[in-house]
């Protein structure tokens, strides 16, 4: 079974579902490389006029896989900005998709995971869904996912959550922006296809344009550069003393040493 599912309908739906369920769909580099792949491939699609990403099981995404830390934890500088980089350019090619994307959230999103809802044009949550951006937990920062979630959520609500690691509920996460709505768990499908029908009644070429005309009036100019200033952060703080004690201490399950009661 696939770690990631891609289903095309007749009306040009492009659904990508996390599928590892048994894991929370915790993401890592191989699955990294599917999302980029699959992102690239709706965007270029011309019968994709939509993208829904969603998700198996009852959490969204718990953010990075715990074995893909543990690589993580043995890598040289070097290999851990090429990582970096990979990361990066999964959410910059769904962020700059030409297509319109609705994130379809239910359960736990932390981590990465925020990143991939702040990509999205939109993103619907259930309200028994839980928001976290837990990096700091764990000697680490939310650096190639931040541009999109500062978008998203503003510059003073990141400089609270980027530092406390707090978990947010869905309506936080609405009135912060980071959701388009907060829905219970039996409207989750019915508000995600309310979008959908909206925007199949409108012109394609318009509604990339208007997609694109966004990020030309407020996007930086130089995408590439911002990518490699994030990459180059997190490296640097994977590697450093905390970076590389926090992610023991995650997978050995004991606290790490600068935690106190």
């Amino acid at each position: 079974m696939s770690d990631v599912l891609y289903n095309l309908d007749a009306r040009g739906v492009a659904t990508i579902t996390l599928n590892r369920p048994e894991k929370h769909n915790a993401f890592d580099d191989q699955l990294i490389r599917q999302l980029t792949d699959l992102f690239k491939q709706a965007g270029d699609d011309p019968n994709v006029r939509v993208v829904v990403l969603a998700a198996e099981g009852k959490s969204f995404c718990a953010g990075a896989d715990a074995n893909w830390m543990q690589r993580m934890a043995s890598y040289s500088f070097e290999e851990n900005v090429a990582d970096a980089k990979a990361l990066a350019m999964m959410l910059h090619t769904l962020n700059f998709m030409p297509k319109p994307s609705i994130a379809k959230v239910q359960g736990a999103a932390f981590g990465g995971a925020v990143g991939l809802i702040a990509c999205c044009d939109m993103a619907i949550g259930s309200r028994l869904s839980k928001f976290c951006l837990s990096e700091v937990k764990l000697g680490l920062i939310p650096a190639t996912i931040s541009p999109y979630v500062i978008e998203a959520m503003g510059k003073r609500i990141a400089r609270r959550y980027f530092t406390t690691a707090e978990v947010f509920s869905a309506r936080r996460a609405r009135r912060l922006g980071l959701l388009s709505e907060a829905v219970t768990e039996e409207e989750l499908d019915e508000t995600v296809e309310n979008l959908i029908t909206h925007i199949l009644h409108n012109s394609p070429d318009a509604v990339a344009a208007a997609k694109q005309l966004i990020f030309d009036v407020t996007e930086p100019s130089d995408d590439e550069e911002l990518m490699e200033k994030t990459s180059l952060r997190i490296a640097t703080v994977r590697v450093s003393e905390h970076g590389q004690e926090g992610l023991q201490a995650f997978l050995q399950k004991r606290r790490p040493n600068w935690y106190q009661e």
